[in-house]
């Protein structure tokens, strides 16, 4: 015997709209403590790099998981995992994976073109979301 349940919008917009602010509150505790491993690591805020803009990878995760940038901006990425290696690439906007990342170590690609693009961990994409998004701006 099948059973049929009835949902009404109300409930529908109950149910999805508190699961998203608990994320969101995670992601922003993760890349606070990413933020934190990196001054610990290197002394100084990621905002304060100069000539590039950073994105830490912690936790299976990149902080920020979005950017917007000018054209012409260099992207390091900065793993500051104690023990994993991740990898970068965005076919979208015509990166090849990089060599793996140790922890302490990044990467670096510069954006030439305007326009959204997908980058993620080689290795951990698909089994951990690793995904982020850089919008390039003329």
């Amino acid at each position: 015997m099948k059973t049929f349940s009835i949902i009404s919008a109300t409930m529908i917009s109950a149910l999805t709209a508190l699961p998203v602010l608990a994320g969101d509150d995670d992601k922003a505790e993760l890349c606070a403590t990413a933020e934190d491993r990196f001054v610990e690591l290197f002394g100084y805020p990621s905002s304060e790099e100069a000539g590039v803009t950073v994105v830490t990878m912690y936790k299976y995760n990149f902080c920020p998981a979005e950017i917007t940038v000018p054209v012409g901006t260099t992207v390091r990425w900065v793993n500051v995992d104690k023990r994993t290696s991740h990898s970068v690439l965005s076919p979208d906007a015509g990166m090849p994976e990089s060599d793996r990342a140790f922890p302490e170590e990044s990467i670096e690609f510069t954006f030439l073109e305007p326009g959204a693009a997908q980058y993620l961990c080689g290795p951990h994409w698909e089994t951990q979301e690793m995904i982020g998004m850089v919008t390039v701006e003329p």
